[in-house]
């Protein structure tokens, strides 16, 4: 699919302007035509839809998610070829959508945006990006939660002199073959990578500060006859997409609620580590020292084959420098190095995009949380901000299941607020401090007893406070029913009306609503 010109033009003004154009900026997109909700505008920095899934290309690429739930349940896919889809089948199915959909004019491609400011005069947002200004009543960010490549503060990195890149920046042209490569990292990203480089490299360094838990990939090829039922029998595809749903959520009471309930994980941990590694000393170096469930688990049934080969080596010293021709680790080892990859996650608990929205106050989102820690309501919405709505905001990621049943639901309330704006004639809503505070003291409540907060880690999920302000601590069903409708109750609404009565105000009335009055004060 050919994306749209990055020159064409920005509209000096829309109804909704959306940043990100992954699964949650297709879907948004897609339910705002539905709901006859036409004026908007989705910029996406990158040159196509997807996102992540555009942008991690590397060898290996796949979800961990099966693919009958890593889809749109209104866009069911009757073609992937695996239970577990690879990135390339991925990204086709969302430029597909979007593409059948058709909503993709509504799309700017190439488009950075550099600044939201919102502007209390006019209740509108300033737009600045780098094709241009517009403005919008209303903002909603669905850059997501892995959209920023996190580079790790090593001395020296700088001075590499081989080639050097993310994985989420795969430099396709380097060739690999014969060379020594050094991986730095062992999570998701990462597991998919080493087997993949370690058929080609001449010798393979993987640099692990934490072992994580590995479980096996139960990945298949899809039948004749399934592929069959899913192109013609949708309700057999369904049921498949119910089935797994379901099987996924009866990992929540082991991780939300009593994380003792993660041992038979575990013991099927531990026996992929014993099937695929006899060495003691390197089973050791494999195996983690926290709860199964505190981090990520991961699934693969190719990364521990690939350690045990002769030209791989785990390596578990920390990582002192890095010098031009290798890296150097706090025994005083250095090992020559002509590749280094940096397979070390992303901006997850900072959110890059806060730093480009400033609110009522004059001051950044990022600067409202660092002094009070990030927070949203119902991870989509937050105090001092009027008319900004977070897809894949705080708390609502997952350790157990898809992403895309998160994104549908907070799509359905985003469009469900649009709804209740345009039917009420409200030019703002913006939630109360009192409701964002209460919502999440409730989860940070439930968070103390969760797998998360009492493993014994240090995971991404959590802020320099040691807060999860990453994941939802309750059933995926239980947020969908809390976000199935806006709720109007929750927040400060003014209206035409009033917007009309707090400018006379500014020039000398004294019947400003009591409302407004404390939005102002």
């Amino acid at each position: 699919m050919n994306a749209p010109a990055p020159s064409r033009p920005l509209p000096q003004h829309v109804n909704t302007f959306v940043v990100g154009a992954g699964f949650a900026g297709v879907a948004l997109a897609i339910k705002l035509d539905e709901a006859g909700e036409r004026n908007y505008l989705v910029a996406e920095r990158g040159d196509d839809v997807g996102g992540t899934w555009r942008d991690n290309t590397y060898p290996g690429a796949a979800c961990d998610v099966p693919s009958q739930l890593y889809s749109y349940s209104f866009a069911l896919n009757p073609t992937w070829s695996r239970s577990f889809s690879p990135q390339p089948e991925i990204q086709a199915y969302i430029q597909r959508v979007a593409q059948d959909a058709g909503v993709l004019d509504r799309f700017r491609f190439g488009v950075e945006v550099e600044e939201a400011r919102w502007d209390d005069e006019s209740l509108r947002w300033r737009i600045r990006t780098s094709a241009g200004e517009l403005t919008a009543d209303v903002v909603v960010s669905a850059s997501g939660a892995l959209s920023e490549p996190r580079l790790p503060d090593i001395d020296g990195i700088d001075s590499f002199g081989g080639e050097i890149f993310h994985s989420a920046q795969w430099d396709h042209d380097a060739d690999l073959k014969g060379k020594r490569v050094a991986v730095i990292g062992t999570g998701a990203s990462a597991i998919q990578i080493v087997p993949e480089i370690a058929k080609t490299a001449g010798h393979l360094d993987v640099y692990q500060r934490t072992a994580p838990w590995v479980i096996p990939r139960h990945d298949r090829a899809y039948t004749r006859a399934e592929r069959l039922a899913f192109r013609h029998l949708p309700g057999v595809q369904r049921l498949y997409r119910t089935a797994i749903y379901w099987g996924r959520e009866c990992y929540v009471p082991a991780f939300a609620f009593w994380p003792p309930l993660t041992l038979p994980a575990k013991l099927l941990a531990t026996s992929n580590i014993a099937k695929h590694i006899p060495d003691p000393e390197l089973r050791r170096k494999v195996t983690p020292n926290f709860r199964i469930g505190c981090k990520r688990i991961l699934i693969s049934n190719t990364y521990y084959p690939a350690l045990v080969q002769d030209h791989v080596d785990l390596v578990t010293d920390p990582i002192s420098k890095v010098t031009p021709t290798g890296i150097v680790t706090a025994d005083g080892t250095e090992r020559e190095v002509d590749v280094l990859v940096v397979a070390t996650g992303f901006h997850t608990t900072d959110m890059p995009i806060a730093h480009q929205v400033v609110g009522r106050a004059g001051r950044t989102l990022a600067e409202e949380w660092a002094e009070d820690g990030v927070a949203a309501y119902k991870g989509a919405t937050v105090h001092g901000f009027p008319n900004l709505f977070f897809l894949v905001g705080p708390n609502t990621g997952l350790g157990h299941s898809s992403m895309v049943f998160m994104i549908e639901s907070q799509v359905a309330y985003v469009v469900d607020a649009l709804a209740t704006m345009r039917a009420r004639d409200l030019v703002t809503v913006e939630p109360k401090r009192g409701e964002q505070d209460a919502w999440n003291a409730d989860l940070q409540r439930r968070m103390k007893r969760t797998v998360w907060n009492t493993g014994g880690c240090s995971s991404w999920y959590l802020d320099e406070h040691g807060r999860n302000v990453t994941l939802w601590p309750r059933s995926t069903f239980a947020f969908r029913r809390l976000t199935q409708a806006f709720d109007p109750a929750a927040y400060h609404l003014v209206s035409e009306n009033d917007a009309a009565a707090t400018h006379a105000g500014r020039t000398g009335r004294t019947d400003i609503p009591a409302e407004l009055q404390e939005l102002h004060a």
